[in-house]
């Protein structure tokens, strides 16, 4: 199509701040005009999609993926998880490194830009290892990957150990400004913990991950990120100590920032034990209008599926992500969506894989948790959704500034719908939000002018 107009949609553009009823005119795959010049420029070859009652912001970007591919095709690929992300209403996804073999060389860059170029369905941004083959001993060549193109770096799935080695690869990335993403866990007090260490832990005889596993490594680079002036981005915070550390850094203007998983202020560890109890622990729960009790699925103890690192945590620890999240504290939301086969999570818990898939369940629970309940507003959960990790990244995305990319996320915040495995477009099934009664979903995800997802014809 060379032209697409967006009418009676209420557009929200964090970027520009700008909360407006407007039409949207796309062009040659840039947004053309907002507002009354949308409408004097429509031509008769327009493609017009009445958008009442429905939100209009810029492409929504996920920060945190796990495309799998190369070398763990089996799980997910390039096709299914961009695929999995046009369903879920994201135009921009950013995929990590610890793929077969990791994106520690210029040859793994370029292999991806080209699968991604050719099967993607939306925008795919490439991060680089920190450490070759992401073992944490010897630094990559970061500057041949930042000229290949990396957005960030980072060993996600693993955490440099080294004090020494992660100093030397902040001050090395301090000549691109370039950011560097940490998967923030301390090998010696984790050990081979698979729960929370809590009650539930205890209970359920399942080995402790405790939260000062995380917290060690927040608090370390804190420091180094203060001595070295570079930035340093802590991914999937899961705990209250965790809040507590950034928000004390942030206020000394540290460049270190954070990032929440809507597993991690969604669900709590008594899901471990097919317990409600996560669900409204001393009246402190969700809130309403959440879905009731009774029409939430009953889970089996050790379910695989709420398995993933840094694990669920308590109460107390996803009530202070939901604090942080709204006084700003964590700045951005991800998915960290983790896709494994069906044979790999159907053994014992310890024995199973960590992570789950969210893409497709993302922006539902986002609002569900954060809008519905009132703790913030659509432009503000947009903004964490859209701005904020444009801004961390340096993409040129996340704005509906006129010339800008169309890249453009429409959904409906009161839509409510049922995430069923028969209708996931990611080719694994390891989400633990399977049956939930969920409330909000994407209608229209436009990448580059183009309609890659819409919810009418439920096809792409």
């Amino acid at each position: 199509m060379s032209s697409l107009l967006l009418s009676h949609g209420r557009v929200i553009d964090p970027a520009n701040k700008f909360d407006i009823n407007a039409d949207v005119f796309v062009r040659d795959g840039k947004i053309a005009a907002i507002g009354g010049d949308a409408g004097r420029a429509v031509g008769a070859d327009t493609i017009r999609i009445n958008v009442s009652g429905q939100i209009v912001c810029p492409g929504l970007i996920d920060s945190h993926i796990h495309l799998r591919e190369p070398g763990q095709s089996a799980k997910e690929t390039i096709a299914t998880g961009t695929a999995a992300a046009a369903f879920g209403g994201f135009t921009s996804v950013v995929c990590m490194p610890n793929t077969s073999p990791s994106i520690d060389n210029v040859g793994t860059v370029a292999l991806i830009h080209e699968r991604a170029a050719r099967e993607g369905l939306v925008n795919v941004f490439i991060t680089g290892a920190i450490t070759k083959g992401i073992g944490g001993e010897e630094l990559a060549p970061i500057g041949s990957l930042r000229q290949a193109g990396v957005v960030a770096i980072t060993d996600d799935g693993h955490c440099i150990q080294s004090n020494e080695l992660m100093r030397r690869a902040l001050e090395y990335v301090r000549m691109w400004d370039l950011p560097v993403l940490d998967h923030c866990q301390d090998y010696s007090l984790v050990s081979d913990g698979v729960a929370h260490e809590g009650y539930w832990s205890t209970v359920l005889g399942l080995r402790g991950w405790p939260a000062i596993g995380e917290e060690a490594i927040v608090a370390r680079n804190v420091l180094l990120s203060e001595l070295t002036g570079a930035h340093v981005h802590c991914q999937h915070l899961s705990s209250a100590g965790s809040v507590h550390i950034l928000r004390e850094a942030r206020r000394r203007g540290i460049r270190i920032s954070g990032e929440a998983c809507p597993h991690h202020f969604t669900l709590t560890d008594a899901t471990l034990a097919g317990s409600d109890e996560f669900w409204n622990n001393d009246g402190k729960g969700l809130l309403n209008p959440m879905p009731s009790l009774e029409k939430l699925p009953k889970w089996p103890s050790y379910d695989t599926n709420f398995k993933m690192n840094p694990p669920l945590r308590s109460a107390a620890d996803r009530d202070a992500i939901l604090e942080g999240i709204v006084d700003g504290t964590i700045e951005i939301i991800g998915s960290d969506h983790a896709p494994h086969c069906d044979f790999e999570k159907e053994v014992e818990f310890d024995y199973a894989p960590f992570g789950i898939t969210g893409l497709e369940t993302e922006l539902a629970l986002c609002l569900m948790q954060l809008v519905h309940t009132r703790r913030m507003t659509l432009p503000d959960l947009i903004s964490r959704l859209t701005v904020a990790p444009a801004r961390l990244l340096r993409l040129p995305k996340g704005t509906l500034s006129v010339g800008a990319d169309a890249d453009i996320t429409v959904f409906d915040p009161a839509k409510e719908w049922t995430f069923l495995p028969e209708n996931t477009k990611s080719k694994s099934r390891n989400s633990p939000f399977y049956h939930w009664p969920l409330k909000g979903k994407a209608t229209l995800t436009i990448v580059g002018g183009q309609i890659v997802w819409r919810e009418e014809t439920n096809a792409l």
